[in-house]
């Protein structure tokens, strides 16, 4: 093994996320609230931005779906919250995520649901609460009616189809508490 000590550099941010820096004064006045130094790289889907708030430093990846709907619906975001790739949020009745918050890549997070009869119809499902300093594991689902706790962690691949208590940790489908607070 050599002497050369080995440690892991985090990439240049790429050109993308340099345009997409270029484009927050017309992000900044299109949504309810945009925080400084808040960044959305090419997003898949927009809808009701006059709905949804974006905390200071924020990053919001490429192929994100973020869409606000209904009287009640509304999406926040705390501060300093990463949302990867391809995450899709959905609220007819408000989404709240909290500070410090890591969505990893294909994260699905809804206060929505469709009917049973029509297909095409939704309709809420509860508000949909995500704490502070929360990690949400790649491709987890979040349903409607849950508040997943400040400091909690959501393996990847669950589905929390209720509440999830601070500082536990959650896995499987349904998800479980593997983990209780420390």
């Amino acid at each position: 093994m050599s002497s050369v000590s080995r440690r892991l550099v985090e990439a240049a941010p790429s050109v993308r996320w340099h345009l997409a820096r270029a484009r927050s004064p017309l992000y900044r006045r299109a949504f309810a609230g945009f925080g400084a130094g808040t960044v959305v790289v090419r997003p898949r889907i927009l809808r009701g931005v006059d709905r949804i708030t974006l905390g200071d430093g924020c990053a919001v990846n490429d192929g994100v779906w973020l869409q606000a709907e209904g009287a009640d619906g509304s999406i926040r975001f705390g501060d300093r919250v990463y949302v990867g790739h391809d995450v899709h949020v959905h609220a007819i009745d408000p989404v709240r995520i909290g500070s410090d918050v890591v969505l990893a890549d294909g994260v699905f997070v809804a206060s929505t649901d469709h009917g049973r009869s029509d297909r095409s119809a939704v309709h809420g499902t509860g508000p949909v609460t995500i704490g502070d300093h929360v990690f949400v594991g790649q491709r987890a689902v979040v349903l409607g009616g849950v508040t997943v706790g400040d400091g909690a962690t959501v393996g990847a691949g669950a589905v929390v189809t209720r509440d999830v208590p601070a500082g536990a940790t959650v896995a499987g489908v349904p998800a479980r508490v593997v983990e209780a607070t420390r």
